[in-house]
């Protein structure tokens, strides 16, 4: 009996999505004969290796080649699992076995949910860090361990290796999810749910934010000769005025500006929540942010920073740099511009539900979150009341 020959081809029918990206799928073939099967990977044209086979350029390239590697060998494992068994094999049985496989651990059908989500590729890689701690933890994991003893044990194993509490609970958050998932297509019994039982722990955190006279110093700093330096410390003003998360800020091209009656507006959707936005750039924080977009623009770029998604963790560092050079004793992450773009705007009497809408939340209780976190609102109100009663005498 022949073998099948598998083949990861990309983009078959030589078209690409709204978004510019185009399929991966697996070509099996057998007897002159071919079956395609989806993978549900959608990657831009850039990001495939057609030599090798492989993506390329992609935030979770690892995870995602491991992914069309593993769905190959199972693939492989039905039709071995026919010809051992002496059934007839053909590519329909193949596509019929494959639609009807039950996954064969909770680890298996974690991993084979999270590939055929449709998760923004920001969520995909939180969700597979959290796969990746679970494997690390234990290496499969079966439907019969999850239980509270094992929710309990992996939250200290977690603890043990230096998480913050609140990231435990991001991890746990999405175990939750799957678990749940798991119940919904009845691969768990219900009975068992195992966060009956288990809570997830939060911790209330400080959320660091500048103050005028901190942001006022780095919009002051001399940088001239240091380039890097002066693009990330641009990076993060632009964020201080206009609150957007760093995977928006790495997005936005030239076109997300536009000039209506002759004022220059920044109109996004956000990365994370599909949330569409529409900032009025002349108003915001005295349009401090035009002579930055000014400075970078250019339609031969893809992107107005020109800077990849993975560069994240490299631009804290370079900020902690900046802080350094600018006397700031505080120690701050990208994040920390969009904190202080929301207390800042709070601090200057703006509406709370005008900051939801201008930071893209769904719902003002996210935004509540700012609204108590600034003493210096208080001393304003305060003084505010004490000038009234000294004029009013």
């Amino acid at each position: 009996m022949e073998k099948v020959i598998y083949n990861l081809v990309f983009n078959r029918k030589k078209q690409l999505n709204a978004e510019g990206k185009a399929l991966i799928q697996i070509e099996a073939y057998l007897n002159r004969q071919k079956k395609y099967f989806s993978t549900k990977i959608y990657i831009k044209p850039y990001q495939w290796d057609n030599k090798r086979k492989v993506i390329k350029n992609h935030p979770n390239v690892d995870a995602l080649n491991q992914y069309l590697y593993n769905y190959i060998s199972e693939l492989e494992r039905i039709e071995l699992d026919a010809i051992y068994s002496g059934k007839s094999f053909s590519l329909v049985n193949l596509k019929e076995k494959q639609q009807e496989v039950v996954p064969s651990s909770f680890s298996a059908f974690m991993e084979n949910e999270i590939m055929h989500s449709n998760l923004k590729p920001s969520t995909l890689k939180n969700h597979l860090s959290t796969l990746h701690l679970l494997a690390f933890y234990k290496k499969d994991i079966a439907f019969d361990d999850l239980n509270f003893n094992f929710l309990y044990d992996f939250e200290y194993y977690l603890l043990k290796k230096g998480y913050h509490r609140n990231t435990i609970a991001k991890h746990m958050k999405h175990l939750k999810r799957y678990i749940n998932l798991a119940i919904n297509k009845d691969l768990f019994d219900l009975q068992k749910y195992p966060f009956r039982k288990y809570k997830i722990k939060y911790m209330e955190t400080k959320r660091t934010h500048l103050t005028p006279e901190e942001l006022s110093k780095l919009e002051n700093l001399n940088l001239e000769g240091k380039r890097s330096l002066r693009r990330c410390l641009d990076m993060f003003l632009f964020s201080c005025y206009t609150g957007l998360r760093f995977s928006d800020i790495v997005s936005i091209t030239d076109a997300n500006f536009l000039h209506i009656e002759d004022n220059l507006w920044l109109i996004y959707s956000s990365v994370k929540t599909d949330v569409s936005v529409r900032l009025p750039l002349f108003l915001l924080f005295d349009g401090k942010s035009i002579p930055i977009y000014e400075r970078y623009h250019s339609k031969a770029r893809k992107t107005l920073f020109n800077v990849p998604v993975s560069a994240n963790s490299n631009i804290n560092k370079q900020l902690r740099r900046i802080c350094q050079l600018a006397s700031i004793d505080k120690k701050i992450s990208f994040h920390t511009a969009r904190h202080t773009n929301a207390t800042l705007l709070l601090y200057n009497g703006a509406n709370i539900t005008t900051v939801q809408k201008l930071l893209g939340h769904k719902s003002v209780r996210t935004t509540e979150i700012y609204s108590n976190i600034m003493d210096m609102t208080i001393v304003r109100d305060l003084e505010e009341i004490r000038h009234k009663n000294g004029v009013a005498g």
